[in-house]
């Protein structure tokens, strides 16, 4: 079942996030009707608050306790670690998480689209698709029939999963990639960008090429 962000009245959100994702991240919520961002986060340094940033308050991330818990959140940081940490770090603190999909978007009705994920402009999810937690699905990127893609992975801008794949948690597809049908590509791993992948990866590899190849283990810093 797909679970808009948008449905009843003005849904108000603070973007986790204070960088040039959260912009993006900013100015898509603006395309969404019924959504209206109210804040940024910054998340790095308390010295980069206390200002405005596209007409919206930048608040630092220990006074985020301060604001109205009827706003909803959605995390605006690019590498999966980046976002699984800032959102534990938030869990308790009563906020629910927004799930944002672009009008240009095209998602099926028997999609799933989980809390915190974001769906960009020109973004595919196909039917019977599931989008986990904190998913970002980026601009132009193809979701297949079938395909699970699991809790906190980033499929980069023009990434391309074919049908009944499975992309793990935390895993980082980049731009333009290719991942063919039925394969799975494991928790935490990277595929370069342009890589084509025909055999499933290993969980915390990166691979890279045509076809893919591993090239390196990861470690849990570098996304």
């Amino acid at each position: 079942m797909l679970e808009w962000a948008t449905m009843g009245s003005t849904r108000k959100i603070i973007i986790l996030g204070a960088g040039y994702l959260a912009e993006e991240v900013a100015d898509l919520v603006k395309a969404v009707d019924g959504l209206d961002a109210v804040a940024f986060v910054e998340v790095v340094g308390p010295e980069n608050s206390g200002r405005e940033k596209l007409g919206l308050p930048v608040v630092w991330i220990d006074d985020l306790a301060q604001l109205d818990r009827g706003h909803s959140l959605v995390c605006a940081r690019g590498w999966p670690s980046e976002r699984e940490s800032l959102v534990g770090r938030v869990a308790s603190l009563g906020f629910s998480f927004a799930t944002v999909i672009h009008p240009r978007a095209c998602v099926s009705p028997s999609a799933r689209i989980s809390a915190g994920a974001i769906v960009n402009a020109g973004a595919v999810v196909a039917a019977f698709a599931s989008v986990g937690e904190h998913v970002f699905v980026n601009r132009g990127a193809l979701i297949g029939h079938h395909t699970s893609v699991l809790d906190f992975a980033t499929v980069g801008p023009g990434a391309n999963v074919a049908g009944c794949a499975t992309i793990g948690r935390g895993a980082y597809l980049g731009m333009g990639s290719i991942v063919l049908d039925n394969l799975t590509v494991g928790a935490g791993a990277v595929v370069g960008a342009g890589a084509v992948v025909t055999r499933d990866v290993p969980q915390g590899v990166q691979v890279l090429g045509i076809p893919a190849k591993i090239v390196r283990e990861v470690r849990i810093s570098e996304h």
